[in-house]
């Protein structure tokens, strides 16, 4: 099974050479652990009245990290979001240009989140900001910004790469 949508293997794209199965794996390590930490939360609120503090921080840092591992899936699968009311009404030519282009501004977009996020991780380490609800180092999750964004950064660079190489559908293969 490849690691690519029906519609970018018949257009000639090959697949990515790291599988995107590591994403897609940490994004379901995600969720477990969110699952597992909000039910923990449950069973202890209603047999003691008490929660977990930790258990908002955390979860919302794993749902951040969640939502940057699936974006990251979504650039190696091509099924990010997009609106294709005008592209599916271009030339091929023209859509295949602006796909190109789309690509390009989205990478940008996610360097440039690497990039400040990674002043963000060097305040909160060199400031020993501690976080709001129970105390530990802030940079224990800020860092995972710039990181995932430069991860994501590189999956859609990988993509424009795979997509400028494909033929084009006009063209014989």
């Amino acid at each position: 099974m490849s690691d690519l949508p029906d519609s970018a293997q018949s257009r000639g794209e090959a697949p990515p050479r790291i599988p995107v199965k590591i994403e897609e794996a940490l994004a379901a390590l995600a969720m477990a652990l969110i699952c597992c930490i909000t039910f923990a939360n449950v069973i202890v609120r209603y047999f003691t009245d008490a929660s977990f503090a930790f258990t908002e921080e955390f979860s919302i840092f794993l749902m951040v990290v969640l939502t940057l591992f699936g974006a990251s899936a979504a650039f190696v699968r091509n099924t990010h979001i997009r609106m294709t009311f005008l592209t599916d009404r271009m030339p091929a030519s023209l859509a295949r240009r602006t796909e190109y282009l789309v690509m390009a501004l989205s990478a940008l977009m996610f360097a440039v989140i690497a990039w400040y996020g990674t002043f963000l991780f060097w305040d909160d380490w060199q400031y020993d900001t501690t976080s709001p609800g129970i105390g530990i180092p802030q940079w224990i999750y800020t860092i995972w910004l710039p990181l995932l964004s430069a991860v994501i950064c590189l999956r859609i660079l990988g993509r424009l790469v795979r997509l400028v190489r494909a033929p084009a559908a006009g063209d014989a293969q």
